[in-house]
């Protein structure tokens, strides 16, 4: 079974960073090819729920516009299931529920912002000015 967990929430005034990890485990690989996509979603008050930025196996990486620049999500190498989100220059519209999600993919498709299977249960990142 798979399972999502997100850390690193909080407070921090417009300006500030934040850096927030997922831990994805359970993972299955059922054929050659196959790997999970790790995606990190937010949503913020009043707001639907958007895909903000993306990362395959091999490190390759699709940002919505608006967090591009200032967030970069990142892999560590050694252990692929364990993904970060530096976030810098944080504004007062980012403030949202964070939630990292998990995605198997095969090697066909390429990682992005579509409907996940395997979600985290979410952390606050609250940017006030």
């Amino acid at each position: 079974q798979v399972k999502v967990e997100e850390s690193g929430g909080g407070s921090v005034q417009a300006g500030g960073s934040l850096r927030l990890t997922c831990i994805g485990s359970g993972y299955h690989y059922p054929s050659p090819g196959s790997r999970y996509c790790m995606t990190w979603f937010r949503q913020g008050p009043g707001m639907e729920r958007e895909g903000i930025a993306t990362i395959d196996k091999d490190g390759s990486t699709v940002y919505r516009d608006s967090v591009k620049g200032r967030f970069t999500i990142s892999r560590d190498n050694a252990v692929n299931n364990i993904v970060f989100l530096q976030m810098n220059s944080l504004k007062v519209e980012d403030t949202a529920i964070y939630y990292c999600a998990a995605q198997r993919v095969g090697p066909a498709v390429r990682c992005g912002f579509f409907e996940h299977d395997n979600w985290g249960q979410g952390t606050l990142v609250a940017v006030c000015s």
